[in-house]
């Protein structure tokens, strides 16, 4: 009896303290459902801070092709821990999901209304996220200060995360405290959607990371589209502030691999934490034009064969 007694207080023990480490707020009620955050803290021995400024919250919009994906997808955790270890909170958001349970239909019709589709549901998402910083940004109680928040995004993630940055760079800031903007942005193949023809950017907008591969036929790596609609990846958006003054970007082209990028978080940590440093807390503006020419990244022979309309059949 003395046995199962210790032991339920060890296993009680063990959960508390994984509870401690993960916090989870509501943020936003929409119509169709309730977003939840969830925040990762630093570990206790982990520096907050680095040359003597504070290291900036990362908040993560998962991927999934606005179809599927959750702030509490496992495979992800990994790199929150990661993160953590270096002295970093992450909060994870929940967005409604614009794609999920939609079927796209065949020819030009169908891929226009589908174009459309994405468009919305990228502007939820944009929604969606804005409201998660109010929240944070209204209870400064939960000590993620609103004015240090880096965004990062893997695929439907990166597609809001950098959408979020351009509607801030042209103005379109509703929803959101006055003055905010982001501190920077890491995009794990991501791009803009649009029906206005190809994204400009009014002003510069914050530091941007940019990761994608060449052969990504799911979020396109240069762009796809039907007249002004369409998706413009990582490399049109790398061109657009090539050519504008006081652009701070970085973008990482991986050579012949396709959507699996967009779950290099381990993989490009290096670069990842050189960013934060320098180009976000240190402020030293640059920009960097690499090719990744690695065989050993990996690679998933499906997502080379797979296009976006293959997911919403």
């Amino acid at each position: 009896m003395r046995k199962t007694t210790i032991l339920s207080a060890f296993v009680a023990l063990l959960f508390s303290l994984c509870a401690s480490a993960q916090e989870t707020y509501r943020f936003a009620e929409r119509d169709t459902c309730a977003l939840y955050l969830d925040i990762f803290r630093p570990d206790s021995s982990a520096q907050t801070t680095f040359k003597g400024v504070a290291k900036p919250a990362i908040l993560f919009v998962f991927g999934g092709g606005f179809i599927s994906g959750s702030r509490s997808d496992e495979d992800i955790r990994g790199w929150f821990h990661r993160l953590n270890a270096n002295g970093y909170t992450v909060v994870a958001i929940d967005y409604r999901l614009g794609m999920k349970g939609y079927k796209m239909g065949k020819g030009l019709r169908g891929a226009v209304k589908a174009l459309d589709r994405f468009v919305l549901s990228q502007q939820i998402g944009v929604e969606d996220v804005f409201s998660a910083v109010s929240y944070l940004a209204a209870h400064p109680e939960l000590n993620v200060p609103a004015n240090n928040i880096v965004i990062s995004g893997s695929s439907a993630g990166a597609i809001i995360s950098l959408a979020c940055a351009h509607a801030i760079a042209n103005g379109q800031t509703e929803g959101l405290p006055a003055g905010f903007t982001f501190k920077g942005v890491m995009s794990f193949a991501g791009g803009i959607i649009s029906k206005n023809g190809a994204p400009k950017f009014k002003n510069a907008p914050c530091p941007l990371l940019l990761f994608h591969g060449t052969a990504d036929k799911i979020v396109a790596y240069k762009h796809y589209g039907l007249g002004g609609r369409g998706l413009w990846g990582s490399s049109y958006i790398a061109s657009r502030l090539e050519d504008q003054d006081g652009c701070n970007y970085s973008i990482w082209r991986v050579k012949d691999r396709a959507h699996e990028v967009a779950s290099y978080m381990a993989e490009m940590w290096y670069v990842e934490k050189a960013f934060l440093e320098k180009n976000v807390m240190q402020g030293i503006p640059c920009q960097v034009d690499a090719m990744v020419d690695d065989p050993s990244l990996p690679t998933w022979k499906s997502w080379g064969k797979t296009k976006t309309a293959d997911l919403y059949q």
